[in-house]
């Protein structure tokens, strides 16, 4: 299973370069749908957002599609994403992390999430766009907490423009450097890598407080 998930994300220029030729239209719903996912489910929190931004930037310069169109389809997704997982935030709250052998709804998970929403406020929701697992648990948060719908908005709105924006935008200006066109898989790989170092650490620190707590 992990090895297809690596495999699926290794390929992804190729998979999204084969929609993108074959159905425009399919291609630019298809992102959109994964955004609205990534943003919306606490059950997906892992889909590959970062790399299919800069990817998809860099397919629509290549393929010669309209990169604005695009840019403001995905930034409309992830707002609504959003809005979605804030309103389940103020229904469902924490009775969702519950069950600490929960592989979705991790306590540790909302532990590093609440620490990064009690650090930023609510500059949070615009930060933990950029951060994998967190951009999916913060707006949930939110609702739990609960923060204020407007200043919810506001920030969720501003997140949305800046995160779509500066990846897709990043990867439509290098897409037609020949060594980006060599070397997408390598970008998408390091881009996979630097979004999940600092989760990792986290995860990787909590093991060693469990194993040394544990210890006689």
């Amino acid at each position: 299973m992990i090895a297809e998930i690596i495999g699926f994300f290794t390929s992804l220029d190729a998979h999204l370069t084969t929609l993108a030729q074959s159905s425009p239209g399919l291609f630019f719903g298809v992102l959109a749908a994964i955004i609205f996912v990534e943003a919306g489910v606490v059950l997906w929190p892992f889909l590959p957002g970062d790399s299919m931004l800069f990817v998809a930037g860099a397919i629509v310069a290549l393929a010669g599609l309209h990169v604005h169109a695009l840019v403001a389809l995905l930034i409309a997704a992830a707002i609504l994403g959003n809005l979605v997982n804030y309103a389940a935030g103020r229904y469902v709250g924490e009775r969702a992390f519950a069950n600490p052998d929960s592989r979705i709804f991790r306590p540790i998970y909302l532990q590093r999430t609440r620490e990064f929403y009690e650090r930023y406020g609510p500059m949070s929701i615009i930060l933990g766009r950029f951060v994998p697992i967190v951009r999916t648990f913060v707006p949930f948060l939110a609702g739990v907490a609960p923060m204020r719908y407007a200043t919810f908005l506001l920030n969720n709105v501003i997140g949305a423009v800046l995160w779509i924006g500066s990846l897709v935008y990043a990867g439509h200006a290098f897409g037609n450097v020949p060594w980006v066109k060599q070397n997408l898989t390598l970008i998408i790989v390091a881009i996979l890598i630097v979004s999940v170092l600092p989760i990792a650490i986290k995860l990787a620190q909590e093991y060693r407080r469990s194993r040394r707590a544990s210890l006689p």
